[in-house]
């Protein structure tokens, strides 16, 4: 079987960990923290975001219980932003900052407010 190809997009700016809103689709509105980055497909995971129901058999070998399950699905990442400390969605930029030993930092700013959101 032959495996589907994905355009992958250019940059993902957004992290693990990182807050995001939902701009668009059916949890259009919704914030949650970034669980996993599917770099390659070009989508995110979000907590809280895109439950869908997961029907999954017993396996008593791997202490897997049957029954039906809420989880997450990934969501584009075009369709999330990411969310300052205040609140506000906002497009990620970036900084490069240099120290006085030569050090070279590159940070990810909100384009909104220009505050860091890197954790230090």
């Amino acid at each position: 079987m032959k495996k589907k190809q994905y355009d992958p997009p250019a940059n993902i700016k957004i992290r693990k960990g990182d807050t995001v809103k939902v701009i668009t689709g059916r949890d259009k509105g919704k914030t949650g923290r970034v669980i996993e980055v599917d770099r390659d497909r070009g989508r995110v995971v979000v907590e809280g975001v895109m439950v869908v129901k997961r029907h999954t058999r017993a396996n008593p070998q791997r202490q897997i219980k049957g029954g039906i399950a809420d989880r997450e699905a990934s969501i584009h990442v075009s369709n999330v932003m990411a969310v300052t400390s205040g609140g506000i969605a906002t497009r990620i930029g970036k900084k490069v900052e240099t120290a006085s030993s030569g050090v070279v930092r590159r940070t990810r700013i909100a384009r909104k407010t220009g505050e860091s959101l890197d954790k230090k």
